[in-house]
């Protein structure tokens, strides 16, 4: 099977989806691949190296007879008619939101895996982009707050008096915000954490944070995602949180809904409680903000508040990520195309989640 590993058209993107060593592993597994020249070089991936592993280089035109294209953020509107029909497209789809998408694609007779909707189970996890890039994106949060914020992170004693270690807040304990904590802790930092489920208490702690808890109310989870929260739990939430919000040196934001706007978890007025000084990383930004003052992909100051609106964070991690993410879709070919033959099993529950249309149907409505 022909492999097409397309190089990354959105703007500031220096990932790429299949990696040297991957392309390897792919052509010992009887496929052929071709890689657009220079889609590795913001991974430091050059076209010889790629050549080394066995894989052609192209243009994006001479690789119009692939079976399958890999790439991984959405692609342009008018990228599906210059596909051969019958062929596979892998990459995040995000087709509850793009339904329009979606029905190019399938108008054209092509089948595509969407990378966001494979289902969080435990046969899934090495194939899990969302959460390998997520962690990738946790740790970055924190280092990109540490550089913005005016203070160290931690205690330092000195003959001159001592330093206090900064406190660092972080909304949401999924994976971006577990590896969060973890980060701003062996920086440092004094850390708390709020979640809308309340089983994560026990991951905060055991890496040394503290749990903030919101009494008497609980939203919980449903398919590995955290539930949208209510206007009850918010406002609960919000009381819980406003003492620490007040006090923190560092926010860090991290609350997802799956095809949904984020939700705002912190607006003007508790933006108003915050110190001059502090730093809020806006891990949201892309999908609205969890912070209601928050513009996608700038940084800006609101009553002495550094507020920065993180997007695309992997990408500043390019070649770690672009070496998670090319694992992560070597597990998943190694399910859809075990010999270099592509067998799309809709009894599979992992292709069941994220076949989204093939053969002239569409599995998943937005």
């Amino acid at each position: 099977m022909k492999i097409a590993v397309l190089k990354e058209t959105r703007a500031g993107e220096n990932r790429v989806a299949i990696t040297p060593q991957v392309t390897k592993s792919l052509i010992q597994m009887g496929n052929e691949v071709v890689v657009e020249s220079g889609a590795g070089s913001g991974s430091h991936f050059s076209n010889e190296m790629y050549a080394e592993a066995g894989a052609t280089i192209a243009d994006r035109a001479s690789m119009a007879d692939a079976a399958m294209y890999v790439q991984i953020n959405m692609p342009d509107a008018n990228v599906a008619k210059s596909l051969p029909k019958g062929s596979l497209w892998v990459s995040l789809m995000y087709h509850r939101s793009n339904a329009e998408l979606v029905s190019s694609f399938n108008a054209e007779g092509l089948s595509v895996l969407s990378l966001d909707a494979i289902p969080r189970i435990s046969r899934a996890q090495s194939m899990d982009v969302l959460s390998s890039q997520a962690n990738l994106a946790g740790y970055r949060a924190v280092i990109e707050g540490a550089y913005h914020l005016d203070k160290i992170f931690p205690m330092l004693m000195t003959a001159a008096g001592t330093v206090t270690p900064a406190k660092v807040l972080i909304f949401g304990v999924g994976v971006a915000g577990l590896q969060a904590i973890a980060t701003a802790k062996r920086l440092g930092a004094v850390v708390e954490a709020t979640d809308v489920r309340p089983e994560t208490k026990e991951q905060v702690q055991s890496l040394g944070g503290k749990f903030i808890e919101v009494k008497g109310v609980e939203v919980g989870s449903e398919g590995g995602y955290a539930k949208e929260a209510t206007e009850e739990y918010r406002a609960a939430q919000r009381e819980a949180v406003n003492k620490s919000l007040a006090q923190a040196d560092l926010v860090i934001t991290t609350a997802l809904v799956p095809g949904r706007k984020a939700p705002i978890l912190i607006d003007d007025e508790q933006l108003g409680l915050m110190k001059s000084g502090a730093v809020l990383i806006d891990m949201a930004a892309e999908q609205g903000g969890n912070c209601s003052q928050t513009e996608a992909g700038k940084v800006k100051v609101v009553n002495g508040v550094r507020l920065v609106g993180a997007v695309n964070m992997p990408s500043e991690l390019s070649a770690n990520a672009s070496e998670l993410f090319a694992r992560n879709i070597w597990e998943l070919l190694k399910l859809v195309a075990p010999k270099g033959e592509l067998i799309l099993d809709r009894n599979d529950e992992i292709v069941q989640g994220c076949l989204i249309c093939s053969n002239g149907e569409i599995y998943h409505n937005a």
